[in-house]
C-alpha cells in the first residue's frame, strides 16, 4: 500500500470503515439537506498511503468542483484525524478530470464562504425524487435489540407490517445517535418489501422545511402537498427543528391531518416527548400523542456489548480480544453512533500502523473519545433523571410552578447541573424555564445546605450521581 497501490484487502476494509465514520460526523456537523445533496453521493477513490493521498469520486464536474470549493477542508480534517497517513484528499468526476488545487494544511485554495442552506442549490441527478432514500444498511435485521430500545423496535416491525392500523402516529423520541434514524429506515425497507408498489417517503425536517419555503418562493406549494400526502408512508425525523417555524408547522400540521385521515401510516422522530418539545404549537404536540409515543433510550452495558458483537460479525479480518471490545462497552456510553465510530477506529488504525490491538493500543487510539467520555453529562440527562427518580414530568423542570413536590427536584437538578456539567449558571438558567442565574445560585446552596442535615436527600443525590456518571 505504502508503494502507491490502490486500496485492496484489509486496508480496503479499514478506508471504507473510517469512510463511513467520516460521512456520520460530516452529516451531523454540515446538516442533512446539505450532505445528502453534496457529500452522501462522493465514494472512495485510489488511495495513495505512501503519498499521504486520496481521491473521492463526485457523479459530476459540476459536483466534484462545488465539493471541492465548499467541504473538501472538512474532509481532509475527518479523514486526519481518524487517518494521520491521508495529508492531502482530491475530489475528482467519475468521468472527467480532477479539480487542480489539491488541499492542504501548508497550501489552502482560496475559498468562498460555503453558501447558506437556502441558496444550495439541488442536484437533478442526486435526489430524483421525493424525501432522501433510504439507507440500505438500515434494517431491522442489522438493528441490534435491548430492554433500552425493545418497545421503540417492536413498535417499529408492527407499523411496517402494513396490517391493521393499531396507532397512527408512531412517535419515536431520545437522544442522538440511539438508534431513531435506523428504526425509521427499517420500517421503509420492511414496509416495501411487504408492499413493493407502495410509496414511502423519509425527510428530515429540515428538507421538509426547505422544500416547503422552495415551493412556496416557486409558488407551488400544490406539488409539494401532493407529492407528500400521496406517501403510504411518511416518515420525518428530528422535528424538534421546525420549532418556532410558523409557516412550516402549519403545513406540517394539516399534512399530518390529511395523511393520518387517509388511513396512511405517519412516523415521527424527535430528541424528547412530545410534551417536553418547545416551540412547536400544542395542536401538532396533541396530534403527536394520539398514536403510540415509545422512546428510545441510552444502551445499557449488555446492550453495548452485544452492538460491538454483531458488528464485528461484519468484520471478519478484524481481530479485536474480547476484553476491548468489553473496554469498549464499559467506557463508551454517550450513544451508539460513537460506539461504532470508536470501534472502527481502532480497527482502521490497527490495519495501517500494523499494529495488534490490545487494550493499551485502545486507549492511546481514542484518549481524546475516552477523555470526552468521563464526564459528559447533559443537562437533558440530569431533568429526565430527576423527573423520573421524584415521579414528577420533565416538564416541570422548565414551568412556572412553585409548589414543594416539584420545586424541590427541580433545585436538585439545577445543583447536580452544576456539578455534573460545564455549563454557566445563566446557561442552566435558561434550560430551567428561562430562570436567572441567582435562581440557580440559590438552589445551589440550598441543596448543599439541605445535604448536611436531610439523610435522605443526601442519599438521593449521591444515587443520581452515580446513576449520572454511569
Amino acid at each position: 500500500m505504502s508503494d502507491g497501490t490502490s486500496i485492496n484487502g484489509g486496508i480496503d476494509v479499514a478506508l471504507a470503515q473510517a469512510w463511513e465514520t467520516i460521512r456520520a460526523g460530516l452529516r451531523r456537523s454540515i446538516g442533512v439537506r446539505t450532505f445528502d445533496g453534496w457529500l452522501k453521493p462522493l465514494t472512495l477513490g485510489d488511495c495513495d498511503l505512501g503519498a499521504g493521498t486520496l481521491k473521492l469520486i463526485a457523479p459530476s464536474e459540476f459536483m466534484a468542483n462545488w465539493a471541492t470549493t465548499h467541504f473538501v477542508d472538512h474532509l481532509l480534517q475527518g479523514w486526519r484525524a481518524l487517518l494521520p497517513q491521508i495529508r492531502h484528499v482530491a475530489i475528482v468526476a467519475a468521468s472527467g478530470t480532477e479539480r487542480p488545487a489539491m488541499f492542504s494544511p501548508a497550501a489552502e485554495p482560496a475559498r468562498a464562504e460555503a453558501a447558506p442552506v437556502e441558496a444550495v442549490a439541488p442536484v437533478a441527478d442526486v435526489e430524483p425524487r421525493c424525501g432522501t432514500p433510504l439507507e440500505a444498511r438500515y434494517t431491522f435485521d442489522s438493528f441490534v435489540v435491548g430492554k433500552a430500545n425493545e418497545v421503540a423496535y417492536n413498535a417499529a416491525r408492527t407499523l411496517a407490517e402494513g396490517g391493521k392500523l393499531v396507532f397512527n402516529p408512531l412517535f419515536l423520541h431520545g437522544g442522538t445517535g440511539l438508534g431513531k434514524t435506523h428504526l425509521m429506515h427499517a420500517i421503509g425497507h420492511e414496509y416495501l418489501a411487504n408492499h413493493p408498489g407502495a410509496r414511502v417517503v423519509y425527510m428530515s425536517a429540515e428538507k421538509f422545511m426547505f422544500e416547503f419555503v422552495s415551493a412556496m418562493r416557486a409558488k407551488d406549494t400544490f406539488s409539494f402537498k401532493q407529492k407528500l400526502r400521496a406517501a403510504d408512508v411518511l416518515m420525518i425525523d428530528d422535528v424538534q427543528f421546525i420549532a418556532g417555524k410558523e409557516s412550516t408547522q402549519e403545513e406540517f400540521f394539516h399534512t399530518m391531518n390529511e395523511l393520518i385521515s387517509a388511513g396512511r401510516r405517519l412516523v415521527i422522530s424527535a430528541d424528547r416527548s412530545p410534551q417536553d418539545l418547545d416551540g412547536i404549537e400544542s395542536r401538532i404536540l396533541s396530534r403527536l400523542s394520539w398514536g403510540l409515543v415509545a422512546d428510545v433510550n441510552p444502551a445499557d452495558f449488555e446492550l453495548r456489548l452485544n452492538i460491538l458483537m454483531r458488528k464485528l460479525q461484519g468484520m471478519p479480518q478484524a481481530q479485536v480480544p474480547q476484553d476491548v471490545v468489553m473496554f469498549l462497552a464499559r467506557r463508551i456510553s454517550a450513544n451508539v453512533r460513537e460506539l461504532e465510530g470508536a470501534l472502527n477506529r481502532v480497527v482502521a488504525y490497527a490495519a495501517l500502523s500494523g499494529k495488534p490491538v490490545d487494550i493499551d493500543f485502545t486507549q492511546a487510539t481514542l484518549a481524546d473519545i475516552l477523555r470526552a467520555n468521563q464526564r459528559r453529562v447533559t443537562i437533558d440527562e440530569i431533568q429526565r433523571k430527576v423527573s423520573d427518580h421524584y415521579r414528577i414530568r420533565q416538564a416541570e423542570m422548565s414551568s412556572a410552578r412553585r409548589a414543594r413536590e416539584v420545586a424541590r427536584p427541580r433545585q436538585v437538578a439545577m445543583y447536580l447541573a452544576k456539578q455534573l456539567t460545564p455549563r454557566s449558571l445563566p446557561e442552566i438558567g435558561r434550560r430551567f424555564g428561562g430562570r436567572d442565574h441567582t435562581t440557580v445560585i440559590h438552589a445551589v446552596k440550598q441543596i448543599e445546605k439541605l445535604r448536611q442535615t436531610d439523610a435522605e436527600l443526601d442519599a438521593d443525590v449521591r444515587l443520581l450521581i452515580r446513576q449520572l456518571e454511569g
